[in-house]
């Protein structure tokens, strides 16, 4: 069995109802993430390293006070490194982690494009690759304004593993 038949579709999820999307770039790919876990969105700032984080995981910065993780997600997606441009910036977003807090982190992507608003019907489950281990941070595939992007399951794209790294348990918790 695949890991992707575990994940229930989108519009099961959604409950029929439309849902409001940010979309934004990933070298030439399009992706979107639901606009509710969406904080705010920063320029591209200076970042503080961490020793001994995974390649993608840049630093953290400080946002009024609160000190972010910050990863880079085309480096987690493995799509490259590509040089920052003046469209290259931080989007903030709030992470569910295991034990069912949330905790803010920064992802830097090359471009924001818009929100949108998609309804089911415009979703498709991602298609079958052929391979048993599908993208399980993939909800599916939507077709906005005649291109196809990939909606995210950002909690899943950052993992728990990902978070354990980040030590995400002390840095920037809701009930800290």
């Amino acid at each position: 069995m695949s890991i992707r038949s575990e994940v229930a579709p989108p519009a099961k999820s959604l409950a029929g109802k439309v849902t409001k999307y940010l979309t934004f770039v990933l070298g030439q790919e399009a992706y979107g993430i639901p606009v509710l876990k969406v904080r705010e969105i920063i320029r591209l700032c200076e970042l503080t390293a961490v020793p001994e984080m995974p390649s993608y995981v840049k630093g953290v910065l400080n946002l009024r006070g609160k000190i972010i993780p910050v990863a880079d997600l085309r480096l987690k997606f493995r799509l490259g490194s590509a040089s920052d441009g003046e469209n290259t910036c931080i989007v903030v977003v709030e992470i569910a982690l295991p034990d069912s807090r949330t905790t803010p982190m920064g992802l830097i992507v090359d471009a924001v494009e818009e929100v949108v608003s998609i309804s089911p019907s415009e979703i498709e489950k991602t298609p079958d690759f052929g391979i048993s281990m599908q993208p399980e941070y993939i909800l599916g595939m939507a077709k906005i304004k005649g291109k196809v992007k990939g909606l995210l399951d950002i909690d899943r794209a950052v993992t728990a593993v990902t978070a354990e790294q980040l030590g995400l348990a002390s840095l920037g918790r809701k009930d800290a």
